[in-house]
């Protein structure tokens, strides 16, 4: 058994025409020489596949029997032709050998049957190849199947008739029915041998196409007086070892004399029929005579030596010769029938004809793909991946049997032809998954018959994911909105991330990012699920410490490496009435007692003093209005609601007490509304100089004390005015915006408000939560001296709300 490579005789040589090198240079070219080999032997190996090598095993051996060891033939390790991932492909469905790659061992993998195989064909080679996955290469090989003696010759007939007349001279010959041998070579049929008689010897004859059969040989004349009939035993053997035959007898009857023989009008018929032709057809009409009369001029034609594909397709008719069809014939089969009619007159003389019968090609098959190789599976990204590897025939002849193959135009794929006719499929151009998970291609294998014929293969192929895809979020930001005063762990929102991957590659799992700014202890603040992104507040807000602040969400996928993407979230804290109003003048924490002073010739409407209260909230929460609760004289004194201030109701009469107390309420618009109450004092005076300024001995204090209370008066109006002003503007445009009537110019009489009015904070005399001050009346030097203090504010509120406040609030 062996591979033989027609580049190893180029590859010596190359070899002898090298160089000799000495061990003194050795040392420094050998590697070079390597490297030189290596380049001729990949080379050769390469072009090996061109011509193919030839194994050889005997038929009939058990499955996994050995037949080679292509390691040292290919011109590789065992080790790279395990890694190259080789295999052994048939062109035909049938797979007749594996290879072991772990040990290059070229097995049996069925049960070889030569007969089966190859029939009568000598020498039975079955074409084969190598494949090497890694990189993609082939070697073409073919295995001979060698015959061994397993069949005996068998007679078609094992009892022959034959009519001999008396007159027949000597020499003449009587052929016999051939006998079968299904081995070839020297296992077929060799020769035949005849059982001892007196008149005949047996000889053996070779047709022109190899066969052999018997004839007798008429030794003695025949004396039908003395013995009539003849039998004798013919026994057919083969060349094998041990020697195999078989027998048939030949039995004789000796007539009287006829002495012509039929004669055929043309010793070759030759005819042509297609392969659909039907069974029944004639095929060819043969005709002989016979110059004898009677009984030995009726002629009987007759299959002379017939094989048994010929007597299974063809029948003669034994008085017209017409050769009619018996059964189908396939092209693919058999292309040409060799057949001999035998015609034979009643007086037992007969002779041959040859009819050959040409069996014409029609395309009756389609073509026929065998995959030999198939990945259902590849990764995106892959570039030039082989998919499938797989043969195509043809069972056809000519334009019949020539084929073309091809897949849909609009996929990434391509078909490249390595050999006559294998191909492989191969990928075009990089796959994304994202945009195309599945791919069906079909496989169509057109012959150029006519008409038309084609196989169509159907492949599934998957696109497997990487990670080549962060997580996307639904939205580019989020704004949460929380209501102060909430209870911990409460869910406020949640924030969703989408990964176009699957798998592991599209879980995506969520984290907060620390904050740049480390005043704010986020983690202490927020917290977020990392399975669905829900965002909790870990801890209660208060509005008025916090309003809004910020921070980055960050999505990961589970791919390795992992893929991220950030969301900005905003959280907005909203306002609860939980705060009261806070009054700044008067002061209500008794550390300086704060008395009004209005004379009691003031007018109705006269400015008494005004009430300054903020509230820590924000919105209609710290809208706030003011009402008179109660008070000495309840008709005395009102009280705007909108901006706090207390004029003088009626005009004073004797009657009325020097001290009145009034008791103010001053509340928010919240839902639940909350509230303070504020008490003021209030004195009449006929005048600032009794009985509260001491009058002094100098003039000029005197006229300094009239002086400043003509300024503080003057001061207080226009205060008053700008005030009164500021509050119709801001309701006009209030009123313009919202197109409502809700307030009327019933506001701004002398007499005030209705206790329901509210103003805005920022336009109506009511101070903004952002400020605080403090104002104070106080006595002066003298009793009848009182003065405006300035709003006092802390350094911390000052940072918090601006340095304009203090320039801003005064009287």
């Amino acid at each position: 058994m062996r591979l033989t490579l027609p580049g190893v005789s180029l590859l010596e040589r190359i070899m002898r025409c090298a160089p000799t090198q000495t061990m003194e240079t050795a040392l420094g070219k050998t590697q070079r020489n390597r490297q030189v080999m290596f380049f001729i032997v990949s080379f050769l190996l390469s072009g090996a596949g061109s011509d193919p090598g030839r194994f050889s095993v005997a038929e009939e051996m058990e499955n996994g029997s050995f037949v080679a060891n292509v390691v040292k033939t290919l011109g590789m390790g065992v080790e790279e032709l395990s890694a190259r991932g080789a295999r052994v492909l048939s062109e035909d469905k049938k797979q007749l050998l594996q290879l072991n790659s772990e040990t290059g061992d070229l097995l049996i993998k069925e049960k070889l049957d030569r007969e089966e195989l190859c029939g009568l064909t000598d020498p039975c080679v079955v074409p084969f190849q190598i494949l090497m996955e890694k990189p993609l290469q082939f070697f073409r090989a073919e295995l001979q199947v060698e015959d061994i003696n397993d069949h005996s010759p068998t007679f078609l007939d094992m009892k022959t008739f034959l009519k001999i007349s008396e007159s027949t001279p000597v020499g003449t010959t009587f052929p016999l029915t051939i006998a079968q041998d299904m081995d070839v070579g020297k296992n077929g049929l060799q020769n035949y041998t005849v059982s001892p008689n007196g008149y005949l010897f047996l000889r053996t004859v070779t047709l022109s196409d190899g066969r052999k059969y018997p004839e007798l040989v008429l030794e003695k004349a025949l004396d039908r007086e003395k013995q009539p009939e003849l039998t004798l035993t013919i026994t057919a053997m083969d060349g094998g070892s041990p020697v195999r035959s078989g027998t048939a007898q030949v039995q004789i009857t000796v007539v009287d004399i006829n002495d012509n023989t039929p004669v055929f009008a043309k010793p070759q018929y030759e005819v042509q029929i297609p392969e659909n032709s039907p069974v029944g057809s004639l095929i060819v009409t043969v005709s002989a005579e016979d110059l004898d009369a009677g009984i030995y001029g009726d002629i009987t034609y007759t299959l002379f030596q017939p094989t048994a594909k010929v007597s299974q397709t063809f029948g003669v008719d034994p008085l017209s010769g017409d050769i009619r069809l018996k059964r189908e014939v396939d092209f693919e089969e058999i292309q040409t029938y060799d057949l001999y009619i035998e015609a034979i007159d009643g007086g037992g003389l007969s002779t041959k004809c040859n009819v050959l019968v040409h069996v014409t090609d029609l395309n009756d098959n389609p073509p026929e793909l065998t995959m030999s190789s198939f990945t259902s599976t590849i990764p995106e990204n892959s570039s030039e991946t082989v998919v499938a590897v797989f043969s195509i025939r043809d069972r056809d002849s000519r334009d019949n049997g020539r084929m073309t193959c091809s897949i849909q135009e609009d996929l990434p794929f391509v078909l490249k032809k390595q050999f006559e006719n294998i191909y492989i499929l191969i990928t075009e151009e990089t796959l994304d998954r994202e945009n195309k998970a599945q791919y069906n291609i079909t496989i169509t294998v057109t012959d150029f018959g006519s008409p038309r014929l084609k196989t169509e293969h159907n492949i599934t192929v998957i696109i497997s994911d990487i990670n080549d895809n962060p997580p996307v979020f639904n939205q580019t930001g989020y704004t949460l909105y929380l209501q102060e005063n909430n209870s911990p762990a409460l869910y406020i929102g949640s924030v969703s991330a989408s990964d176009r991957d699957t798998g592991a590659n599209a879980k995506v799992t969520y984290s907060l990012l620390p904050l740049e700014d480390q005043n704010l202890p986020l983690f202490s603040y927020i917290s977020i699920n990392s399975e669905n992104g829900n965002l909790y507040a870990l801890r209660s807000l208060d509005y008025e410490i916090i309003q809004t602040f910020q921070f980055t969400v960050r999505a990961t996928d589970g791919g390795s490496p992992a893929l991220n993407s950030k969301a900005l979230i905003r959280v907005v804290v909203q306002d609860e009435n939980d705060n009261s109003p806070f009054v700044l003048y008067p002061l209500q924490n008794g550390t300086a007692p704060c008395n009004d002073l209005v004379p009691r010739g003031a007018e109705p409407g006269y400015v008494v003093t005004k009430i300054v209260a903020v509230d820590r909230d924000s919105g209609q929460n710290s809208w706030l209005s003011y009402q008179l609760f109660k008070a000495t004289d309840p008709g005395l004194f009102t009280v705007w609601a909108h901006n706090g201030e207390v004029h003088t109701a009626r005009p004073f009469s004797d009657r009325d007490a020097i001290k009145q107390k009034l008791l103010v309420l001053v509340k928010d618009n919240g839902q639940p509304p909350l509230s303070t109450a504020v008490t003021l004092n209030v004195i009449l005076v006929d005048g600032f100089s009794e009985p509260y300024i001491h009058l002094s001995d100098a003039p000029k204090e005197q006229a300094q004390s009239d002086s400043l209370t003509i300024y503080l008066v003057i001061s207080l109006a226009s205060v008053s005015f700008l005030f009164l002003v500021s509050i119709i503007l801001f309701i006009s445009v209030h009123l313009w915006r919202k197109k409502r009537d809700t307030l009327n110019n019933e506001y701004f009489g002398s007499h005030g408000p209705s206790s329901g009015h509210l103003v805005d904070v920022n336009g109506t005399g009511t101070l903004s939560q952002k400020y605080q001050y403090e104002v104070c009346l106080g006595s002066g030097l003298g009793s009848n001296e009182f003065k405006f203090l300035k709003p006092i504010i802390p350094s911390v509120q000052i940072q918090r709300y601006g340095k304009d406040l203090e320039e801003n609030l005064s009287f």
